[in-house]
């Protein structure tokens, strides 16, 4: 912070007779441009797997065969484990088997059948002996297709002996070690895997945040959305917001947002930690200077504008939004404009300088 402006017009005033011989301060002086400038909305998130799958067993037996390792990025339907699938080829082997009896005893009582049928045509037999091969008829079918479902069943333990992949994702950990005995009611599964492409960053933001962010959604705006590090250096990717929950924390008055990254180079890791920057619009064609040249006082906020004739003049200025080392100045300065940003504590309003712009070689 440096003196009030005032004071320094004062000062000016005062010497402003001497000024012409006065010898010139070296600044170093920036230029006030005509740009764009985004208002960002920021709240602290992690980074949160859209699908996280835990791979258990289905059937029991013993763990044959691991085919991946661990850490590998696996496709959906890729080979993971082999458990032996012995015992439930013996079954299914077994319900075959049982099909085919029971097919060949539905078959004969249909020949019966038809058969009672044209005797009972000619009067030869009762009419209960035809009523009851007709039950013993339908008391086969129904056999049959019992048999169908325990053969299908039993295939089912088979295909359930080689588990696949369920997601593409990230393989964690491996839980459980080949040649242990694997059960279907075990709690622990054998391993996890957790979907890393896309990935997504859940952040908070103020309820008094929330009004423009929800006029710019129902509007069907897509609102992009930057992580950075914790330490807000480092921009680590972009994506774009997908939803926002249906209620607001009472108890912190806050709102969850769930923003969608793509995370090709895996620069998101999940249960991160990260700074959610979400851009809620986007200014353009305003006035933007450096805010290392602002200058301010207890009362006015303000910088030394660099004239014509190379003297400083105290210049009172309004801010609008900042962004980064950029700041929108809302009046008092127009594109084109040099203040100085180096140096302004040698100044005082009406002196001599010798400027040197910023980034100049």
């Amino acid at each position: 912070m440096h003196g009030s402006p005032t004071n320094a017009a004062k000062t000016g005033a005062t010497k402003g007779g001497r000024g012409g011989g006065a010898i010139a301060t070296p600044v170093v002086a920036v230029q006030a441009v005509k740009g764009n400038i985004g208002v960002y909305v920021t709240g602290l998130g992690a980074i949160t797997p859209i699908y996280t799958v835990t791979v258990k067993s289905r059937v029991d037996g013993q763990l044959m065969t691991v085919h991946f390792k661990e850490g590998d990025l696996v496709q959906q339907g890729d080979p993971l484990i082999e458990i032996d699938p012995r015992p439930y080829t013996a079954v299914v082997e077994q319900m075959q088997g049982q099909l085919l009896r029971d097919e060949a005893l539905l078959a004969n009582s249909r020949v019966d059948l038809a058969r009672y049928e044209n005797l009972l045509a000619q009067d030869a037999i009762p009419e209960q002996q035809l009523a009851t091969q007709r039950a013993l008829v339908k008391q086969y079918e129904g056999t049959v297709i019992n048999d169908q479902g325990l053969l299908d069943a039993a295939k089912v333990n088979v295909v359930y002996c080689h588990i696949a992949a369920p997601i593409t994702g990230l393989v964690g950990l491996r839980l459980v070690d080949p040649g242990n005995i694997i059960h279907a009611a075990d709690t622990n599964g054998m391993l996890v895997i957790t979907q890393i492409q896309p990935i997504s960053v859940i952040f908070t933001i103020g309820e008094d945040q929330l009004p423009p962010v929800l006029q710019k959604i129902r509007a069907g705006q897509t609102l992009p959305v930057d992580a950075w590090d914790r330490e807000l250096k480092n921009k680590l990717a972009t994506g774009s917001l997908s939803t926002l929950d249906n209620q607001i924390d009472q108890t912190t008055g806050t709102l969850k947002l769930r923003a969608i990254f793509a995370n090709g180079n895996r620069a998101l890791f999940p249960n991160q930690f990260v700074n959610a920057r979400l851009l809620q619009q986007e200014k353009t064609g305003v006035t933007l200077l450096p805010s290392a040249a602002i200058q301010r006082n207890t009362n006015n906020t303000y910088v030394y504008l660099i004239k014509p004739d190379n003297t400083a003049a105290v210049r009172n200025i309004t801010i609008g939004t900042t962004e980064g080392d950029q700041s929108e100045i809302a009046s008092g300065l127009n594109p084109g404009d040099k203040a100085v940003m180096t140096g302004v504590d040698k100044l005082q309003e009406g002196s001599k300088v010798t400027p040197t712009l910023n980034g100049a070689k």
